[in-house]
């Protein structure tokens, strides 16, 4: 079982993959954050779950925890993608405009795996022409183009389900939310004008992103959008 983004995907956001088994009754998937696990790679050659997983290995530069050398994280994402359950990996969009990931994405279209090209703005809400082009250029590069945002009223949030709902009109993929309070209910909204990824902890100790809710609860919000 992979990915393929044609309709919603709920994934279960986690460092931990123990977690798998409580994340099946809502969850379509995992995503495994690699940056944020002891020994990632010995973590998902022994995994042995049901849901696929997306792998992400998020920089410090991108609100992650890698603070090693650059070559190296990818490097690590790459091997992930030989691994059965890795069905799809999370490329930041700047590294694969700098030319510093073509290799990850490379290993990772030979090998049959999704992968999503990130943004993250973790001070506002831009414009809809500049959320419009971000987006437009993160589609180019990959199977699906996600962005966050960070809201901090809900008008914040209207550019952003405008642009979604054109993009995906137009046959774009993507994945979009926006991070804080202000901007929480996009995680379950977004889906109704055809974000194709959501995040959510098990657990909403263990959240990944402001505003996350919990994965139960943005289960069945989105269920009830639908």
């Amino acid at each position: 079982m992979g990915f393929d983004f044609d309709s919603f995907t709920l994934l279960a956001s986690t460092a931990d993959l123990a977690d798998e088994p409580a994340a099946r009754e809502h969850a379509d998937g995992l995503e495994f954050r690699m940056d944020l696990a002891d020994d990632p790679l010995e973590a998902l050659a022994d995994y042995d779950g049901e849901l696929p997983i997306l792998a992400t290995n998020r920089p410090t530069w991108e609100g992650g925890e890698f603070d090693g050398d650059d070559a190296d994280r990818l490097d690590d994402l790459a091997e992930a993608t030989a691994l059965d359950a890795v069905r799809a990996i999370d490329v930041e969009l700047a590294s694969l405009e700098a030319g510093t990931a073509d290799a990850v994405s490379e290993t990772a279209r030979e090998r049959d795996v999704a992968v999503v090209a990130s943004a993250h703005d973790f001070e506002e809400t831009p414009d809809e022409i500049e959320l419009l082009e971000t987006l437009n250029d993160a589609c180019e590069y990959a199977d699906v183009g996600k962005l966050a945002v960070t809201a901090h009223s809900r008008e914040d949030t209207l550019g952003l389900l405008a642009v979604t709902h054109r993009l995906t009109a137009s046959g774009k993929a993507v994945a979009t939310m926006a991070m804080g309070e202000a901007g929480s209910h996009t995680r379950a909204v977004a889906p109704v004008y055809g974000s194709r990824i959501g995040y959510a902890p098990v657990d909403p100790a263990e959240a990944t992103a402001p505003g996350q809710y919990d994965l139960e609860t943005l289960s069945q919000l989105v269920a009830r959008l639908e």
